[in-house]
This record gives C-alpha cells, structure tokens and sequence, in this order.
C-alpha cells in the first residue's frame, strides 16, 4: 500500500507543471493589481504608484499567498486582495529602497527606477501611497465569507512583517553593516530574516490564516516560509555575484562595490548554494503532511534555488 501510494505522489509531482501554474498565478494577480488602481487626479501619484507596481516581476509573494491559502481548503478569492496588498508592500520597499539615500539604484526590474522616472519627491509619496493602499485593500476587499477576525490577523501579520520588527528593522541592521568587515553570520542572519523572509513569511501565513488554519499548521507554515526566505535571499546574494544586469534587472554587482558581507563572502559561492539546497530541503519536509495539496508551495521553494534572475 505504502509503495503504491508513493508511486501515486510521484505521478501527481511529475503531472504538475510549475511553469504553466506560476504563468496562470501570475496573470491573475497582474489582472487585480491592475484593477487595484485607477488613475484618477492627481494623476502623477498613481501613475508613479501603477508604474513600479506594475513593471513586471514574477509575483512569488502573492502566488505564495494564494497556494498556501488553496492548500489549506480556501480560495483564490479569498486570499487575492491580501495576495495583491504583499505586493504593494513589496513594491513599496523596492521604490524606497532604490532611493539615494539607501542603495541608490538606478534600474529595477530591467526599468529605469520610480525616482529616476519621477523624481525622489513623487517616488517616497509613491511608496507611501501603497503601504496605505495595502491595509484597506486587505480591510475592504477581503469576501464577507472570511472571518472578521481572520482579517484583523493578517492585517496585524502585516504589519508586523514590514515594520520595525520586520523589514524596516532588517534594513536599519543592512544600513549599519554596510562597509563594515567583521559582521558575524548572526548579524546578516538578522539582516536577512528581517529584511527579506519576514515579508515572505506574512505571505504563507495569512494564506494559511484566511482559511482558517490551525494553530499547529501555522507553525508549519511558519517554518517552511521562514526557510524559503532565507534560502531566496542566499540565492539572490549568489545572483548579485554571477549574473548579468540583463539577467537580474536591476545594477548588477551591487553588493561588492557597497562592501557588504553576503552570505558568499562568509561561505563562498558552493557551500551558499548547498546551504539554499538544505534550507529548500526542510521547507518542504513541513509540508509533507498536506500532501499533494503541498505540491505547489514545495515546486516554488524549489524554483527558488534554481531561478537565475
């Protein structure tokens, strides 16, 4: 019986086509995002708001929201106005983080950035404007099927995950650390679960939230989130090494002429990949009891390891 289930997992791994699931993902988060915001007067802020919000990227953070919700016995409905608020957020931290007084950027996404296109002034209004467009979508648009309570949560979840115990937090560490060479691995491991995997884990979490979750599967989803976040940030700290301005969209070799320690500097270029690999490894160990359910969320942490740009 054991063996005949394993074949059937096998068969349903193999019958899942990542590519085609993260295209479908992605085009119906492109559709609500931009629908999520109309140009009206003054016309200049949602343009420069719909301009890097909408300048492509893959999505991961809001198909994340979506799998884990669906994987949990929701809905993509139920889950799409909390899927389209993390990548407000996100975008926001992207525009901000682009500025002259933080990395000082000049391309994202293989686009000009939001200040070189509109100015500083307009590119922090931009920002801004999407971090308080993030929280009423998430209060306004979230389905009356979804518990008030339920949404309470994710909004405290996203809060918490951008503000200073989250990605600010990580960033004040990342701005400190900078031309510094005796930063411990403790140190970047704080830089990194706050600045990047905080955001991502917000995203598994409240998918798993607005469908009602346990308190035990929270955990779970805690822990895989948590592992894949840390694994993307290895794996975009390797990118910045060896890829392109082309492949990445955005100023390659960044970090070397910052004089950041990265996770390569301390371990070189192999061990940060084997280290991504384990880290992929015990993320989708979490997930082993959803099941197929689990094939979706366990292709993405997979994808993360092996994506080039």
């Amino acid at each position: 019986m054991v063996a005949t289930d394993n074949f059937q997992k096998t068969a349903d791994s193999a019958r899942f086509n990542l590519a085609t699931y993260l295209k479908e993902r992605q085009q119906l988060c492109d559709t609500a995002l931009d629908q999520a915001i109309p140009v009206v007067y003054p016309d200049k802020i949602y343009e420069a708001m719909r301009y890097s919000l909408l300048a492509g990227g893959k999505r991961v953070r809001p198909i994340l929201c979506l799998a884990t919700c669906e994987m949990m016995g929701g809905t993509i409905d139920m889950a799409m106005p909390t899927a389209c608020a993390v990548e407000m957020i996100h975008t926001m931290s992207l525009i901000h983080d682009d500025l002259p007084a933080m990395d000082n950027d000049d391309y994202r996404r293989g686009k000009l950035t939001n200040h070189k296109v509109y100015g500083e002034d307009i590119a922090i209004l931009a920002g801004d404007g999407l971090l308080a467009l993030a929280f009423e979508f998430v209060a306004r648009q979230t389905p009356e099927t979804v518990a008030r309570e339920n949404v309470l949560q994710v909004i405290v979840r996203l809060g918490k995950a951008l503000g200073a115990a989250g990605l600010v937090g990580g960033q004040v560490v990342d701005l400190e650390s900078e031309g510094k060479s005796d930063i411990s691995l403790e140190t970047l491991n704080f830089i990194h679960n706050h600045k990047t995997a905080a955001l991502l884990e917000a995203c598994v979490v409240c998918g798993g939230i607005l469908a009602g979750a346990s308190g035990e599967d929270i955990q779970r989803l805690t822990r895989y989130s948590q592992n894949i976040g840390l694994a993307f940030q290895i794996i975009d700290d390797i990118l910045d090494i060896t890829a392109t301005q082309e492949q990445l969209g955005k100023t390659a070799g960044k970090d070397l002429k910052a004089n950041k320690i990265t996770y390569p500097s301390l371990w070189g270029i192999e061990e940060s990949r084997a280290k991504a690999d384990q880290l992929v490894a015990q993320a989708c160990a979490e997930l082993a009891s959803f099941g197929d359910k689990a094939i979706p969320l366990q292709a993405i942490a997979h994808f993360i390891t092996s994506r080039n740009h």
